[in-house]
């Protein structure tokens, strides 16, 4: 008489899978911060389930097919140690969708809080915000989310790598603003066309320091070194953005960048620059504005 299998309900998965993720360390912080928010989101993704409504699946008797499939995911995420969004090929910034492979780095951005009140009151007037650049775009995140906060503006995005600029052209695609996102393949201002000024300069750079790249664990280092690491102290990238930021802004122009922990290592590489330390959900020393009068003060 053949035995029942032990794991036949959606409650019977998600607690197998708190346990795996749990015993084997996973490291999180690619969309959820917790064992359990990381498994709910796998199994729902995994049955084609809405990623919002778990109460009602809970004690839903799965097919063997489905079981299997939830099974392998779980697998993956405990033994090849990759972020959940590399297993789905989504990822979530700020209510919206964007397809991510391990050609980019997960979108994660306090730049995104940010742009749900258009950088208010550092930018004035939202319809006024007319052409926008952003350096280091990776899935072309920001760029779609500053097209949403400023309706007129125009926006260019570059970055180094030709393999995630094939990323934000498939999302920059799904979101249907190809006539208002343009992307640039190149190393930061270099492959801009001549002269061309901005109103706001964004940017997410590589800025992990060494010894913080050291100590990554293996989702991190799952993602393409070349968006994290930021050279011995973590500025080498954000050095060069400052440098050329005044002679492609527009007077009254801001440049804003996000540093993640490396609060210090910035106030040290620009210790003469009237920085601006903007508040986010994860505290005041995440991300930094200067202005264009700021950078001509200090002779940039």
């Amino acid at each position: 008489m053949a035995h029942a299998s032990p794991l036949s309900t959606v409650r019977d998965l998600l607690r197998l899978a708190v346990s795996r993720f749990t015993q084997a360390g996973l490291s999180f912080g690619h969309g959820t911060d917790n064992a359990y928010d990381e498994a709910v989101y796998l199994i729902l993704h995994t049955l084609h389930l809405p990623l919002d409504t778990l109460e009602p699946f809970l004690d839903a008797r799965l097919l063997p097919e489905e079981i299997a499939a939830v099974m392998e995911v779980i697998r993956r995420r405990v033994d090849e140690r990759v972020p959940a969004a590399y297993i789905t090929h989504e990822a979530y910034m700020h209510g919206q969708r964007f397809y991510v492979d391990e050609r980019v780095i997960v979108p994660r951005s306090f730049i995104g809080e940010l742009l749900q009140d258009g950088l208010d009151p550092w930018v004035g007037d939202v319809d006024a915000i007319g052409p926008v650049l952003e350096l280091c775009t990776g899935s072309g995140c920001l760029p779609i989310l500053a097209a949403q906060a400023w309706p007129h503006a125009t926006i260019d995005a570059v970055d180094i790598s030709a393999d995630a600029l094939e990323v934000a052209r498939r999302n920059v695609a799904d979101y249907g603003l190809e006539d208002r996102i343009h992307l640039h393949h190149g190393d930061l201002y270099a492959p801009l066309p001549p002269g061309a000024t901005y109103d706001v300069i964004l940017s997410n750079p590589p800025y992990v320091n060494e010894g913080a790249m050291q100590r990554l664990p293996a989702e991190y280092l799952a993602e393409p070194r070349i968006a994290l690491a930021g050279g011995d102290d973590g500025m080498d990238v954000v050095r060069r953005i400052v440098a050329g930021a005044r002679a492609r802004l527009n007077p009254g122009g801001v440049l804003v960048v996000e540093i993640g922990n490396e609060f210090d290592n910035v106030e040290a590489a620009f210790p003469d620059l009237e920085l601006i330390w903007l508040t986010v959900s994860a505290g005041e020393e995440q991300v930094f504005l200067l202005t264009y009068e700021a950078l001509e003060a200090a002779g940039l």
